[in-house]
């Protein structure tokens, strides 16, 4: 790992520490990383970064937020390379390369009234949104958030979402769980049966939904049951990144690279693309 980033290799990481480890469920983690010279980069909204840890890996992460100093990254331990990091601690070094991809159109949402669909870990790129339109709230209209895990222990981000987000002017925010615990007295069902149930009318808003591959799907399916227009409905793709820069060719879809052209579509966009993702 060098000890800056190469100007001349985009390849090459930064060299970051992680500053802070947060516990948000059983199997997500919240990492703040940071360099001798600050925040590494200061990325948009839905964009992601490229982590690695020397002789275990490399992997593309969503930033979920950032601080003056700082970035934030959601981490579901899935594998080889996020079972490290879940054992790493504050003060290890990792590499940390980006910005990458689109981000979300956040232009075209100004004015709007937002609907975010979040579904698990997939709340960690849609978090960054919506802690942007909180902090640019004149610039949007309201803010409705549906969002679902598996059981009450695997909801992440709880103090956002109990807390924080209940408290921006003129929002609301819904919970659901596949399954309640014996302290549970929310809704308890999948977040697509649950986004049936609420209704929100697809008038003068756009909608933004990210989380599990399946859960995805059917949320697409229940907004297009609603009258969601394809140009109204704004969704991520989890395709397999490796290189970030639209190189190795990981993550084409037809002509398009998620890397680069993604991660953000709407769905009148995915709609002229290869049905692979």
């Amino acid at each position: 790992m060098a000890p800056e980033k190469d100007a001349q290799n985009p390849l090459v990481p930064t060299v970051g520490r992680i500053i802070k480890i947060i516990d948000e469920t059983p199997d997500v983690k919240t990492f703040h990383v940071t360099t001798d010279h600050g925040k590494p980069f200061t990325p948009m909204p839905g964009q992601l970064a490229m982590l690695s840890l020397p002789a275990v890996g490399e992997g593309m992460f969503s930033v979920t937020w950032q601080g003056p100093e700082h970035l934030e990254f959601a981490i579901k331990k899935v594998g080889v390379l996020t079972e490290a990091l879940h054992e790493a601690e504050e003060g290890q070094m990792v590499g940390v390369r980006g910005p990458y991809g689109n981000g979300f159109p956040i232009e075209m949402m100004k004015g709007k009234d937002l609907l975010f669909i979040g579904g698990g870990i997939g709340l960690a790129p849609v978090r960054s949104l919506i802690n942007y339109c909180a902090e640019h709230r004149d610039e949007f209209g309201h803010m409705w958030i549906i969002y679902g895990a598996r059981s009450p222990a695997d909801l992440c981000f709880k103090e956002e979402l109990f807390k924080n987000w209940p408290q921006i002017p003129n929002s609301r925010v819904d919970i659901t769980v596949d399954k309640g615990d014996e302290n549970w007295t929310g809704n308890e069902g999948f977040v697509p049966a649950f986004l049936e149930q609420l209704n929100p009318p697809p008038e003068g808003k756009v909608t933004i939904t990210c989380g599990p591959p399946i859960m995805i799907k059917f949320v697409l399916q229940s907004l297009e049951k609603m009258n969601y227009k394809p140009e109204q409905i704004v969704t991520t793709l989890e395709m397999r990144m490796k290189c970030g820069i639209g190189k190795c060719g990981r993550c084409n879809l037809g002509s398009k690279y998620v890397c680069l052209d993604g991660p953000v579509f709407t769905l009148a966009e995915l709609n002229q693309l290869p049905g692979e993702y």
